[in-house]
């Protein structure tokens, strides 16, 4: 934390350990993180009041047509009185938080007999493994691209460059899968006539990993390149990367040392919510591919009224984006020394 030279510190007779632990970077960082992390517990509370009561709010009941079928009075009363609905709203919601808070968030109501933190511990390694590998491959290829295009501005490698951003921009999700799928996996395996073409279901499989991951990565792909590229401009048309580029610096120099690391933080501000979104999952990617994920789970839940579910991938969703944006403004610190968090 920043303090003015010359005026003592407030305190300083009876000096603390709180007060000696903020006065260095570490200590500075460490208390940013705590304060962030206590900062969670009311966010959580919000996004479980709002869902909680957003959902309710809609017409109807989970019982409303089981299997196909309408449940006569007798199963729904009995079916209320078990996963406790028959109770004013109030009181379902203040046990919710009492059970969220010891870590337990309930039995679904479509899966008879699985708990919410089962079903969703089943989804991770899915989507987990989908998300990462996409992420891996988003953050180096976008960078590049933007990168690329920006020092070679107007010409015809930026010119390709923002041209296939601009197309992969263009499509949405389920259309890049969907056409993926009929010619990767239909078309290719009749022309083929089965000797070669990639699966698009049993997921698992090493081969069945491609199109997915290439499908979930080519907007973040497109929007990543679009932004270094323009934060690159920028840097490089400062007045310290003129002066390295006076002295003789190599282009290698230049680039790695003066115009890459200033020009991360509007992509890092990006990438943060990005990763959060693919390892919560995608819900077109893993409906298009079949992939058993959590995405995919909590569509289900919500066109069940699987209201323990839905609760409980909607925290998921909240922790994982909030850590994912505590990550990057730590990060800052470490890519531009002269960000200070107070």
């Amino acid at each position: 934390m920043a303090v003015i030279a010359g005026r003592p510190n407030r305190g300083a007779l009876l000096p603390s350990r709180l007060s000696a632990l903020s006065g260095s970077r570490a200590g500075s960082l460490t208390i940013f993180i705590v304060r962030r992390i206590l900062w969670m517990v009311p966010i959580v509370f919000f996004v479980i009041l709002i869902t909680f009561f957003l959902m309710h709010l809609a017409p109807g009941s989970p019982w409303d047509r089981n299997g196909g079928r309408e449940l006569s009075a007798a199963v729904r009363h009995n079916l209320d009185l078990k996963y406790g609905l028959n109770k004013p709203e109030y009181q379902q919601f203040e046990l919710y938080l009492w059970n969220a808070a010891h870590f337990d968030f309930g039995l679904s109501y479509q899966y008879e007999g699985k708990t919410v933190t089962a079903l969703i511990g089943e989804g991770i390694p899915y989507t987990a493994t989908l998300g990462v590998l996409a992420f891996l491959i988003i953050v180096p290829v976008g960078i590049a691209l933007g990168v690329v295009a920006a020092l070679r501005q107007n010409t015809r490698t930026d010119y390709i460059t923002m041209g296939f951003a601009t197309v992969a921009a263009s499509f949405p999700n389920f259309v890049v899968g969907a056409l993926m799928v009929v010619v990767f996996s239909v078309e290719m395996a009749r022309w083929t006539q089965h000797a070669f073409f990639l699966p698009a279901a049993d997921f698992g499989v090493d081969d069945h990993l491609i199109m997915p991951v290439i499908t979930l990565s080519l907007l973040p792909i497109a929007y990543t390149a679009r932004l270094t590229r323009a934060s690159t401009l920028d840097t490089i048309r400062q007045d310290y990367v003129r002066t390295a580029w006076a002295k003789g610096l190599s282009e290698r120099i230049v680039v790695l040392k003066h115009v890459l690391k200033n020009s991360l933080i509007p992509v890092v501000t990006t990438l943060g919510p990005t990763f959060a979104f693919l390892v919560t999952g995608s819900v077109i990617v893993e409906t298009v591919f079949n992939i058993p994920g959590i995405g995919r789970a909590f569509v289900v839940a919500v066109t069940s009224r699987d209201y323990p579910m839905i609760l409980g991938t909607t925290v998921l969703f909240s922790v994982v984006i909030a850590v994912a944006n505590l990550v990057v403004d730590v990060l800052y610190v470490f890519i531009d020394p002269r960000v200070r968090l107070t």
